[in-house]
């Protein structure tokens, strides 16, 4: 059975996750957006802080690189005429 105290670890840091996602999807379509780009900064201060090491034993760094890759794909995908949009 799963530790409750790591089950709410692991829940903080998806809802991390999904705060960052969203905000750089916002900032995607308004650059100016105040509100999203505290959300940006935010999350990418909690992946590197030391509240997220105790929390998980993932490297916040890698976790941060992953996340940008993986939105710079995405947001190449997106511009590339012709492709199907992503389900």
């Amino acid at each position: 059975m799963n530790d409750p105290f790591e089950n709410l670890a692991n829940a903080i840091i998806l809802q991390a996750v999904k705060d960052w996602r969203e905000a750089k999807r916002k900032l995607r379509r308004k650059p100016r957006n105040e509100n999203a780009k505290l959300m940006v900064e935010d999350c990418e201060a909690f992946f590197l802080s030391d509240w997220f090491r105790t929390l998980t034993n993932v490297d916040g760094e890698v976790l941060l690189t992953k996340l940008q890759e993986e939105f710079e794909n995405d947001s190449k995908r997106i511009s590339s005429p012709g492709l199907p949009p992503r389900p």
